[in-house]
């Protein structure tokens, strides 16, 4: 994923190396194919949406983001492959959950697409970022390698700020989409974590309880917060 994401804190580093939580944990190796599933379906999603754009420049951007989501999958595949981890079967049980999110959220027009990919991807990567947090060090390195800003995603900002400074139709239509963007995005987090023990335990193993997974959904609404106000949909 490409979007902006926020730097990890001295206070998040420190608690990654210090972290109680196993590198086997069976857990990590969920949260890879996790993640690795989330890649490909971003690669098509983006190859898909390039097509709505009603310029050259802007396919080759969407263009140049899909190879980067590829770029991350191939360093995920590695890593499973390393652990001992049949990729394509790992990966396919989160199919059904990152399917029915973008399914649900299909945009209908180039800027939707645009915010879609900003802050949508962002949202994702909020969740598996503070994931990471609790993690062991060489565990939370490849987490944030996957997640990290490739500076591709910029372009967005600057189209969608111009799209809607000049017109508020525009900016209240694209805000409303960006609010069912968070409300999809936790709701499909929290189904994942529903069906999947292992990732459950994997957070709690690492952080104060059930409590911390109030936080994270609440962290991640106060990120998307500042996300749309970098749009300027806020």
């Amino acid at each position: 994923m490409s979007s902006t994401q926020p730097a990890a804190s001295p206070e998040h580093i420190a608690t990654s190396a210090a972290s109680g939580v196993s590198p086997d944990h069976p857990g990590v190796n969920e949260l890879f194919a996790l993640l690795a599933y989330g890649e490909v379906a971003a690669f098509y999603r983006l190859t898909d949406e390039a097509r709505m754009s009603p310029n050259l420049l802007g396919r080759i951007n969407m263009a140049s983001m899909a190879a980067a989501e590829m770029a991350h999958y191939e360093l995920l595949h590695d890593e499973l492959a390393r652990r001992g981890v049949d990729v394509v079967p790992a990966m396919t049980r989160y199919a059904s959950a990152l399917e029915n999110y973008h399914r649900l959220t299909t945009p209908s027009t180039w800027l939707e697409a645009l915010v879609k990919t900003y802050i949508g991807d962002a949202l994702a990567a909020d969740f598996h970022l503070m994931i990471a947090d609790v993690l062991p060090s060489e565990v939370a390195d490849v987490v944030r390698a996957v997640l990290a800003e490739t500076g591709h995603s910029q372009f967005v900002v600057a189209e969608v700020r111009k799209a809607v400074t000049s017109s508020q139709k525009q900016r209240h239509r694209l805000a409303l989409w960006s609010r069912r963007l968070l409300g999809e995005a936790i709701t499909q987090a929290q189904f994942v974590m529903a069906d999947h023990d292992e990732l459950v335990d994997l957070v709690l193993a690492g952080t104060e309880g059930l409590g911390q997974l109030t936080e994270f959904f609440e962290r991640m609404q106060r990120t998307h917060s500042s996300r749309m106000q970098e749009l300027g949909l806020a």
